[in-house]
């Protein structure tokens, strides 16, 4: 999980919690993140006036957004 994102690059490689997200995503979308969990760095969002998503790109080049707990860094 991470818990700050703001040392974090674009293009960086992250990891989506599959178990944080599976009762939110639609079922196509949580194929592919369990095929391959990592994904692309690509921007951040505003999400509510306390907390930032981090923008990401699937390796089906698809864009999506996750919220710090819900991805972790790949070391």
């Amino acid at each position: 999980m991470i818990k700050d994102s703001r040392n974090l690059q674009k293009g960086q490689l992250l990891r989506v919690e599959i178990n944080e997200v599976k009762d939110r995503l639609p079922l196509n979308i949580l194929e592919i993140i369990k095929k391959d969990p990592e994904v692309e760095l690509v921007g951040y969002k505003m999400v509510d006036g306390n907390q930032f998503g981090l923008v990401v790109k699937l390796n089906n080049d698809e864009i999506n957004w996750f919220f710090e707990n819900e991805l972790s860094e790949i070391l």
